[in-house]
Formats: C-alpha cells, sequence, structure tokens
C-alpha cells in the first residue's frame, strides 16, 4: 500500500482530528499513537528503533495510507525519503498553545510514567517512546527543550519539504484547506474535533491528581 500522506506536526497540534479527517476522506488506515498502542503488530518495530537497528519503513506502516502524530511524526524526514510521493501534511499551532496542551498531557505523562499503574505491555511501549521522544527528540522534559524541539521541528518541515508537497495545517481551519491539497470533496459534515484532555488521559485510565 504505501503511505500516501506523511504527518509531520508534533502530537497535541490537533493530530487526532487530523487522524480522523484523513480516514474519513479515504486515506485510512491512519497511523497514530493509538495505533501503536492498540496493533500488536507495532511496538517490535519502534523497540528495534530505540534500540538503534534499521527498520524497513515499508513494513513499519504496512497497511496504512495515512500516518499522523507521534512516533511517526518523530521520523517525518525518513518518511519523506521512503515514500517520495507521499504528501506531507504538518500539523501546527503557536508554540504557546502547543505548550499548554502538550505540558498537561503528553509531557506530564511522560513525567509520571514510571508511578503510574499502566498494563505490562502499555508500560513497555511508553519506555521505548520516552527513549525515541523525551530522550532523542525532545532532549527533557522541561519547558525550554520542548519549545526549542517543537520550533526547531516546525522550521526544519518548511525548509525541507518542497512547498507543492507540503500543506501547513491548522485543524481548526476545518475541511477546505486540507480537501484543496489533497484534491478531494469537501465533505458536507463538520471537521472532526478530538483529543480534548479529558480524552487524552482516559486512555491511561484518567488523569493523575498530582501535578
Amino acid at each position: 500500500m504505501g503511505l500516501k500522506i506523511i504527518g509531520s506536526g508534533f502530537g497535541r497540534t490537533g493530530t487526532m482530528s487530523t487522524k480522523m479527517a484523513l480516514e474519513q476522506l479515504g486515506f485510512g488506515p491512519c497511523h497514530h499513537m493509538v495505533e501503536v498502542m492498540g496493533n500488536p503488530a507495532q511496538p517490535p518495530h519502534w523497540d528495534a528503533l530505540a534500540a538503534g537497528a534499521e527498520v524497513d519503513w515499508a513494513d513499519v506502516f504496512s497497511g496504512y495510507r495515512s500516518q499522523v502524530d507521534f512516533p511517526g511524526a518523530s521520523v517525518w524526514h525518513q518518511l519523506s525519503i521512503a515514500f517520495p510521493e507521499a504528501k506531507v501534511i504538518h500539523t501546527e499551532r503557536p508554540e504557546e498553545d502547543w505548550w499548554a496542551s502538550y505540558s498537561k498531557t503528553i509531557g506530564k505523562f511522560f513525567g509520571l510514567r514510571e508511578s503510574l499503574q499502566l498494563p505490562p505491555e502499555i508500560a513497555a511501549i511508553f519506555k521505548t517512546m520516552d527513549k525515541l521522544l523525551i530522550g532523542d527528540l525532545f532532549g527533557g522534559l522541561d519547558r525550554e527543550s520542548a519549545i526549542r524541539a517543537y520550533r526547531r521541528n516546525n522550521e526544519k518541515v518548511r525548509a525541507t519539504i518542497p512547498a507543492d508537497r507540503l500543506l501547513t495545517f491548522y485543524p481548526a481551519d476545518g475541511w477546505e484547506p486540507l480537501c484543496r491539497f489533497l484534491e478531494v470533496p469537501v465533505p458536507a459534515t463538520d471537521f472532526p474535533r478530538s483529543n480534548a484532555r479529558d480524552e487524552f488521559w482516559a486512555h491511561f485510565g484518567g488523569e493523575p491528581a498530582v501535578a
């Protein structure tokens, strides 16, 4: 099948809404962190990558037509080379808004990860993701490291991907820019909205009360 769409935007930039939109437009299944958590074939690929092994991206994304969110967004450059015909959708939001969301969800989760009562298989997945994301991509959990990584990623996408292959997408803008870029009709339904803070924490049994 091969990826037709590569998502280069960090988590908490509307990636779940974008996943739902792409699947509605016929570009599914769409890879997202929830796929890593729910598809038993997925974790071994990311374990291998974290261990420094070479991976076959066609194998990693076998069965998927599109990809958004982490962990795929952390390797978008490699994917853009492996799938040269794929279009790149870069979800983005103002960096302070992104940090406000990230720090209460992904950042908070990784800060508390070892103290949470997670099923063993989920705990193992996020031990790997801690290495790939917090260690290798962000370089830490603090605000300065996160904002620097976010800004660097946004800049690198724009500098690397040709303009005719790239859509910088703000999900709040809805269907029109996305459908124009993908050359598909605009659905009559509302653009999907998802992944509020409580929806994020629902994957892990609810948000911990501690700060």
